[in-house]
């Protein structure tokens, strides 16, 4: 398990759960919400998508986002590990609409209406792509669904310091 992809809805913590993991086991962290710059279009995905190439060619680290459409081909061959972390929708909507007053943070206010519609229609829309780039990419990955707080930390704990 030395390289774990974490997937989940805006909000669920993806970010906050593969810094804790980094922390832990001294792997790499790759925040694909840092890579991928605001204000980028679609000109720009060969440039993320070289950047992940790089960023994923090593034998350890932990990767977060989803990102499917552009990363999952790159990303998923390589990977030993999905952690899907499956929270309630009203606690990623909450997460997601707190963290943008916090001082220093990346996400603004202005994009928290287009942020929460994306929480809203996750489940329906979202997943079933994910899900389905699972299946073409990394059919036999083995995935683990986080739902809690405590069940984050007993997957933290089982890991090796």
């Amino acid at each position: 398990m030395n390289r774990i992809i974490l997937l989940g809805c805006a909000g669920a913590g993806k970010s906050t759960l593969a810094r804790a993991i980094g922390a832990r086991t001294g792997r790499r962290v790759n925040i694909l919400d840092d890579i991928w710059q605001p204000g980028w279009t679609d000109a720009e995905t060969p440039a993320f998508r070289e950047s992940l190439h790089t960023l994923h060619a090593d034998d350890s680290w932990v990767s977060d986002g989803n990102f499917a459409a552009v990363s999952f081909d790159i990303r998923l061959p390589r990977a030993d590990l999905i952690v899907w972390l499956d929270r309630p929708r009203w606690r990623c909507a909450w997460r997601v609409a707190t963290r943008v007053f916090r001082s220093g943070e990346p996400h603004q206010l202005r994009d928290l209406p287009k942020v929460l519609a994306f929480i809203w229609n996750f489940e329906r829309i979202n997943r079933p792509r994910i899900e389905a780039a699972i299946a073409e990419h990394g059919p036999n990955l083995p995935v683990i669904r986080l739902r809690d707080d405590r069940e984050i930390a007993r997957f933290l704990d089982s890991l090796p310091a």
